[in-house]
């Protein structure tokens, strides 16, 4: 079906979405052009494989174009989307081009609140170590393949399938794993119940011939499993709880790995061993070994390759050490995620402290969710909270970084609201003492920081 798109145009190619699914048309040898705000080593990868890439928006960027896909984040007077509907052009959201791609396929599509990216980067490493060349695409590079999307040579398509705008219901994969259901994208979503039909319906969506693995640990989760064996769909549980088909036992979390033992209906399986810290990544990589058994791959060369598996660009990633202040960041977005990564990263930390940026993502999630993401970013010995990266949203008045700041349950003298981006990395390094490790949090450009920090404790001027 992807025969049928033709040449290809993307509005917002340099995203993590959008880039996958250009390579993997690139690699099928269509023609692809597509256009962003800034330049980026994403944006120079697609020119290197041969996408032709402008820098900014104009409706002369489409010319020859017979499909023009966009992201969510595009608005409606986009010049180039705008000139795609006055030439009469197929126009695809994300979600739908992808779903072409995999006509034809056994897909495989992750969901879930949080844990997507983690567990789709686990479930792909794992399957390639079997000897399998899926196909896939996901919202984050490997470290393995320093990419986000692979044309395979084997049956597999294994996607990231995202909820934030309700097209991961266009997909009908021939299995799904739903990691957990929580109350997110409010901008979307009015309550957790439109967020729970949204998740039946996906869950709807899955091949009757497939299956359906789901994590009973987490109640949103767990909330579709009976529903869904009802009405049909093959169930496959996993978690530490006790009546998990796939119970993680004796989960230990030491410095930067975890490990558990996985017990199938009562078999006891090759141990894990990660190379990643945190519980949530041992929940991630038991429903990529659920689904890889599932899928009728060798258990042990499956658990060797979770084992093999290093983690993904902006997940808990080690952006360097300088003075004996390590630095990381992450993607956290959520007040989960952000809770998990701060668990995680105090495993990690040992005797040091734990100093956190955190940049809050969308006008909307912060209102929503400041008293949950004050409590989670306790966690840290000391938060610096940055003003808001509004991404596709315009600012509500009232609603900044100081909604979260102020919700934050510690000394005033160890959390602080910092509406300056560039006054951020100064602020950190000056605080960061020997041992200690900081860590930036967020999905918009609080990523850039750790480079900063790392370069002003070498004592590079700034």
């Amino acid at each position: 079906m992807s025969e049928q798109l033709g040449r290809v145009h993307f509005v917002g190619i340099g995203g993590a979405g959008m880039s996958g699914i250009a390579r993997v048309l690139l690699a099928r040898g269509a023609i692809v052009s597509g256009s962003d705000a800034k330049d980026s080593r994403t944006l120079a990868a697609l020119r290197a494989l041969g996408a032709t890439v402008h820098l900014g928006h104009a409706a002369a960027h489409v010319d020859g174009s017979d499909t023009v896909v966009v992201s969510t984040a595009i608005r409606p007077d986009n010049p180039e989307l705008a000139e795609a509907q006055a030439r009469g052009l197929a126009v695809l959201i994300r979600a739908e081009a992808l779903a072409a791609l995999m006509a034809g396929r056994r897909g495989v599509a992750v969901a879930g609140t949080h844990g997507k990216t983690t567990t789709t980067s686990m479930l792909t490493v794992a399957v390639q170590h079997c000897g399998v060349d899926p196909s896939f695409a996901i919202g984050g590079d490997l470290n393995e393949a320093a990419s986000n999307a692979h044309h395979g040579s084997g049956e597999l398509f294994i996607v990231e399938a995202d909820e934030s705008d309700g097209s991961f219901l266009v997909y009908r994969p021939h299995a799904a794993i739903v990691t957990n259901v929580e109350l997110d994208h409010v901008d979307h979503y009015p309550d957790l119940d439109a967020v729970d039909r949204a998740f039946e319906d996906f869950v709807s969506t899955v091949d009757p011939d497939g299956f359906l693995v789901a994590c009973v640990d987490d109640p949103g989760a767990r909330r579709l499993v009976g529903p869904a064996r009802a009405a049909g769909v093959d169930v496959r549980t996993y978690g530490i709880a006790e009546d998990a088909d796939l119970r993680l036992s004796a989960v230990t979390v030491s410095g930067t790995t975890s490990r558990y033992e996985p017990v199938l209906r009562g078999r006891r399986l090759p141990p894990v061993s990660l190379a990643v810290p945190g519980r949530h990544m041992a929940l991630n990589s038991g429903a990529a070994l659920l689904m890889g058994i599932g899928l009728g791959l060798p258990e042990a060369l499956f658990v060797e390759g979770l084992g093999g598996f290093t983690g993904v660009r902006r997940r808990m990633e080690l952006k360097g050490a300088v003075a004996g202040v390590r630095v990381y960041d992450d993607y956290a977005h959520n007040p989960t995620k952000v809770r998990a990564q701060l668990l995680a990263a105090r495993e990690v930390v040992g005797a040091g402290r734990l100093l956190v940026a955190f940049q809050p993502h969308l006008y909307s999630r912060t209102a929503a969710f400041a008293a949950e993401f004050g409590q989670a970013l306790a966690l840290a010995d000391e938060v610096v909270v940055m003003e808001v990266y509004g991404a596709r949203e315009d600012p509500v008045p009232g609603v900044t970084g100081a909604t979260v700041a102020d919700a934050v349950p510690l000394p005033a003298d160890r959390v602080s609201f910092e509406p300056s981006w560039t006054a951020v990395p100064s602020l950190l390094a000056r605080r960061a003492q020997p041992g200690d490790l900081v860590l930036t949090l967020g999905a918009g450009d609080v990523t850039a920081i750790g480079p900063e920090v790392l370069r002003l404790l070498a004592g590079e001027a700034p």
